[in-house]
């Protein structure tokens, strides 16, 4: 079996600081992305996650950073996961292309309702008696860092990072944290690496460009990833198809308007789980502001009285 702290997004390619913390401030632009994804339908207490990424470029004594946020929160069964991060990262000029160094620092907060547990009786693998359940709701919260580095040219990115860089463990004990005697519990959150990859492919002489992508996550144990490919009209719409490796096939579509941005995907799983799941669904709302980071006529006014 496979599993991970991360939550999981069929459109990464839209919120690629969730995943690298150096993947900040690619565009003048600030840059707002909010979405929602609703894993596994038609399985009760299935996962289901919110997230929250931004990010914009600025300057500081002439170099060039970025600064970001990226919030996650997943409940599924009886778990609830918050992982909140703040991001900073460096710019350079590198090979004709912007290579970027970037962390992260935050918060990651686990809670498990044991309240709602339900043992059947005569469970052949349970008994309501076993420490290792809870029986209250617990909770805890941890320091979390990410790493990063990223770089962009004029034809493609790619990136490679660390999530949970000091794998931290929760302790998790009663929400009333009164008492002293209330069994504690851990969770440890592991290390997790990603490395992505994209392109922006014009076809000549037409309004259209292909984006391929892909997406590589291995904790040292596992190792699974996706490849997506997608087709944008005038930088307007697009629509594409994806695979995620032993898991499922994807369809996506997105369109861009000024400055706004809505994308959805639909995962048509090919494993096991599709015998007891019609799909999961996602979708991404965005909105960016155009930043003018030059020194031209900066501080500079003109008055009429010498016009």
């Amino acid at each position: 079996m496979m599993s991970q702290v991360d939550a999981q997004h069929t459109q990464y390619f839209e919120i690629p600081n969730y995943y690298n913390p150096a993947a900040i401030g690619t565009t003048d632009f600030i840059k707002l992305r909010g979405g929602s994804r609703l894993q596994w339908i038609g399985i009760e207490n299935a996962p289901q996650s919110f997230m929250v990424a931004a990010d914009m470029p600025f300057k500081f004594l002439g170099q060039k950073f970025g600064v970001g946020l990226a919030m996650q929160q997943e409940t599924l069964g009886l778990y609830e996961n918050l992982n909140i991060g703040a991001q900073i990262a460096y710019k350079f000029k590198l090979l004709k292309g912007e290579f970027t160094i970037g962390a992260q620092v935050g918060l990651l907060s686990e809670k498990f309702k044991g309240t709602e547990v339900f043992i059947p009786d005569n469970d052949d693998y349970h008994e309501s008696t076993d420490d290792a359940i809870p029986t209250n709701d617990i909770g805890g919260n941890a320091f979390d860092m990410g790493v990063g580095i990223y770089y962009t040219h004029k034809w493609f990115w790619t990136g490679v990072s660390c999530t949970h860089l000091t794998s931290p463990t929760i302790t998790l004990n009663a929400e009333s944290g009164e008492g002293g005697n209330e069994k504690n519990y851990e969770f440890k959150a592991g290390r997790t690496l990603y490395f992505m990859a994209g392109s922006n492919i014009p076809i000549k002489n037409t309004l259209f460009e292909v984006i391929p992508s892909m997406l590589v996550k291995s904790d040292l144990t596992f190792i699974t990833g996706e490849i997506t490919g997608r087709v944008r009209y005038n930088k307007f719409l697009s629509a594409g198809i994806g695979y995620r490796y032993d898991d499922a096939i994807m369809a996506m579509v997105g369109a861009e308007f000024k400055n706004f941005y809505l994308g959805y995907s639909y995962d048509y799983h090919t494993s096991a789980i599709s015998r007891a799941s019609s799909g999961s669904h996602e979708i991404i709302l965005g909105y960016k502001l155009k930043l003018d980071l030059s020194e031209k006529n900066k501080n500079k006014h003109k008055s009429i009285r010498i016009m």
